[in-house]
């Protein structure tokens, strides 16, 4: 049973676009339902995790409004900060699942138990990981990605209680 969700934020959570205003102010839109579907996963008492390679007060921000707990940002060496992140909560790695689009998610996806991908993920991403979803990043890669583990689990009564 997976207890962990690691997310990357661009290229998963987000599009991958990152837009700069002339005021130097940083711009990235979040999928509403992938938002939900994370706080639903919380909410069953699981735990998710963001760990990512850019550091972003606007992260910072979605990751409160969800309640994710574990926000590791400016990340080098994600697989490091996954093994931490499991020793800390005294999981196993097949109890972690991870997103990711990009070659420096590679180590990280590779220890994850469960690794998913977004359709529009690298090549040697979508080749190692388990699941290529057929949503892009930031179209709402990580709901689908959460309903798949939520599916597997037949835990849909227990996701949807907590809107009921």
């Amino acid at each position: 049973m997976i207890k962990l969700i690691i997310l990357d934020v661009d290229g998963c959570l987000t599009n991958g676009e990152i837009i700069y205003s002339s005021d130097g102010s940083e711009t990235k839109n979040f999928n509403v339902k992938d938002g939900l579907a994370i706080s639903s996963w919380i909410k069953m008492g699981w735990h998710a995790a963001i760990i990512t390679g850019r550091e972003s007060s606007i992260v910072e921000r979605r990751a409160k409004e969800l309640g994710i707990k574990y926000l590791y940002q400016g990340v080098k060496d994600k697989e490091k900060v996954l093994s931490e992140l499991v020793d800390l909560l005294e999981l196993k790695d097949y109890e972690v699942a991870a997103i990711g689009d990009d070659l420096n998610d590679l180590r990280m996806l590779k220890r994850a138990g469960r690794s998913f991908t977004p359709k529009d993920g690298v090549k040697e991403i979508r080749e190692l990981a388990d699941t290529t979803l057929a949503s892009k990043g930031g179209e709402g890669a990580v709901r689908e990605m959460i309903d798949i583990l939520i599916d597997e689990n037949d835990l849909r009564e227990q996701f949807i209680a907590p809107w009921l």
